[in-house]
């Protein structure tokens, strides 16, 4: 099974419903009225939070005055929506609004991601990513918790993979990632090599953005992750911007928003250090860490 799984088809027909239903001049309201659901119900599907069944889809498409071709197309697209990737037999260990950015990283052929506060979870080490889910989640049982490690590093595998091509990744970390240690400094030392190795890798870049470099473009941004796929199909999929919390994600896709996004991701560029002086900035932060250790 494609690890792509059903993420990318559900986020087309939820596009495409969407589209139909502004076409229409149906707000979400009135739909949800029409057809009995709820509101947020018809958020999930045009979101595609979730995979839907052919007779609601078709059920939506008649709301909106669709043609029979249409709705037809429609209904295959969403039978492709059933299909499950290997995220999904982690069950409650795994949220179902990260399940929809797992799927959309699995597919995508780069990953732009700037982080502000953490070494992001494609480059964690496994001491660092235990110490993480555990601030996080004190709560949680050591299977748990094991659970929560085991899909990270399921994740950093696609960083690896031959088939489909392994995606680029381009990483921006705030130095201020790079100097706040974990409890065992001696992790956090090693956490640090292991960033100096792995940006030599060839499909990974990895750049800091020193303290000393002042504000970039929308700073008030925080932490972002921009999603690019590829662009030799028939209907490519449009970059999506994706930002997340305690409590939920937020997945942007509309021109106005990648363009915005896209800004950022210059100003930060311009700012942050070539890839060879970010190794050697990582290397020297190490070795402060060992020496005061």
């Amino acid at each position: 099974m494609d690890d792509s799984g059903s993420t990318v088809p559900r986020r087309q027909l939820g596009r495409y419903l969407r589209e139909l239903r502004e076409n229409a001049y149906v707000t979400v309201t009135a739909a949800a009225k029409e057809l009995e659901w709820s509101a947020p119900r018809i958020w999930r599907y045009e979101t595609g939070q979730v995979p839907m069944h052919p007779n609601d889809v078709e059920a939506m498409c008649r709301v909106y005055g669709a043609s029979p071709e249409t709705i037809e197309r429609m209904r295959a697209l969403a039978r492709e929506t059933k299909a499950h990737g290997w995220w999904h037999s982690y069950g409650e260990a795994i949220k179902d609004w990260f399940k929809l950015y797992v799927g959309l990283e699995a597919a995508a052929t780069r990953i732009r991601h700037y982080e502000a506060n953490l070494v992001p979870g494609l480059l964690q080490t496994v001491e660092y990513m235990t110490e993480v889910i555990a601030t996080d989640h004190p709560q949680l049982g050591e299977a748990e918790r094991k659970a929560r490690v085991d899909i990270r590093l399921r994740r950093q595998r696609l960083l690896a993979r031959a088939v489909p091509r392994a995606p680029h990744l381009d990483v921006i970390l705030n130095e201020s990632v790079l100097r706040r240690p974990l409890r065992d400094r001696s992790a956090m030392i090693r956490q640090l090599d292991a960033l100096v190795v792995t940006s030599e890798r060839h499909n990974i870049s990895l750049r800091v953005l020193p303290l000393a470099a002042g504000l970039f473009r929308w700073a008030s941004a925080g932490t972002f992750t921009m999603l690019d796929f590829p662009s030799e199909v028939r209907a490519p999929e449009p970059t999506t911007i994706y930002m997340d919390g305690p409590c939920g994600a937020v997945y942007l896709d509309k021109a106005h928003e990648i363009e915005v996004y896209e800004n950022v991701w210059r100003s930060l560029g311009e700012r942050a250090l070539p890839p060879t002086e970010s190794r050697e900035l990582i290397a020297a932060i190490a070795k402060e860490m060992t020496d005061g250790a």
